[in-house]
């Protein structure tokens, strides 16, 4: 299957696959999870919630996303590894509306430009790590 990406945005079609490759890789983890995929100036490009996942996955998934897109930084160690010796920054960004350092976000580039972002919330963030892998692995094999 040919991706397209149309304006430098994420489309339908490549949103919904990248919400597939996550479900997959979730029920092979045994995880219930939500999946935000957002395009580059932040707003919702597709949203899924798995049946029974945790209502606080809803609203850790978007900040992930949101995160991401806007740093063009996965969330987790990498935004941890940026802030976490200077004490300003690791106070201050605490207290950016919709920012959470968790894993399971991360940016979505395509010929190094940034079109969306994806967020996963529903295990221990390593977990939504993994489930963002698969996801961001299926779009280089789909390129």
């Amino acid at each position: 299957m040919e991706l397209s990406y149309q304006l430098h945005f994420i489309n339908d079609q490549t949103a919904n696959l990248v919400i597939e490759s996550a479900i997959k890789q979730a029920n092979q983890l045994g995880l219930k999870i939500c999946i935000c995929v957002l395009d580059p100036s932040g707003r919702m490009k597709a949203f899924r919630a798995m049946d029974d996942a945790a209502n606080i996955a809803y609203e850790a998934c978007i900040k992930k996303a949101k995160t991401a897109v806007g740093f063009g930084l996965p969330t987790g160690k990498a935004w941890y590894d940026f802030i976490k010796n200077d004490p300003i920054m690791l106070a201050g960004a605490q207290h950016l509306p919709d920012f959470i350092l968790l894993g399971g976000g991360s940016p979505i580039y395509h010929n190094d430009k940034l079109i969306g972002a994806i967020g996963i919330s529903g295990g221990h963030y390593e977990q939504d790590e993994k489930c963002v892998q698969a996801a961001l692995e299926c779009l280089k094999k789909n390129e």
